[in-house]
């Protein structure tokens, strides 16, 4: 059997790609790089060596992760771009779980520096994609990124999603105030 040689940045990626399943399972304090290494197949000190650090590793996951939601309105964009048609591309990433769960631990790990300036960063920048996709107003975004917010929460709950739990009356009461999923 011959094994495929990666490229620097496959292999880059096939690492990305492993922390994210890790770091959206454990957060960032309760990830080890070990973790990350097993799951991607490869030693702990080749992901320190690619990396620097797990805190650097955990920056280019949620800048992965933030990437690819903005490609996901882009894309939705090109076919609809007003807030509904960005919603739900977003509804869509419920199916991709762990980059809205990385985020919510990047916003929990907010008060380390470097990584509060980088998920504000991350933050920062979706606004700004969404307000120049959709020419919506301050506070249009505003409302669309919390309506998000209540999104991601229930979908990390697993109130919302492919593997959503029996629903509760509190569930079916606030879903029905949330604009339709088509």
């Amino acid at each position: 059997m011959t094994r495929t040689r990666l490229t620097a940045q496959e292999r880059h990626t096939q690492l990305v790609e492993a922390a994210l399943q890790a770091f959206a399972e454990g957060g960032y304090a309760g990830t080890t790089t070990d973790q990350v290494a097993r799951i991607a197949g490869v030693s702990q000190p080749y992901v320190i060596r690619l990396f620097g650090s797990k805190q650097e590793l955990f920056l280019a996951t949620t800048r992965y992760a933030g990437g690819r939601i903005e490609q996901k309105w882009r894309a939705a964009a090109e076919q609809d771009p007003t807030l509904a048609g960005l919603g739900h591309a977003y509804k869509d990433l419920l199916a991709e779980r762990e980059l809205l769960f990385v985020l919510l631990h990047g916003f929990g790990a907010a008060a380390d520096p470097v990584i509060g300036e980088a998920v504000r960063a991350c933050y920062g920048n979706l606004y700004t994609v969404v307000r120049e996709l959709t020419g919506a107003t301050a506070e249009e975004v505003r409302d669309f990124f919390a309506m998000g917010m209540l999104i991601t929460v229930l979908g990390a709950m697993r109130v919302l999603g492919p593997d959503a739990v029996a629903q509760q009356p509190w569930m079916t009461d606030l879903m029905s105030v949330m604009p339709p999923a088509d």
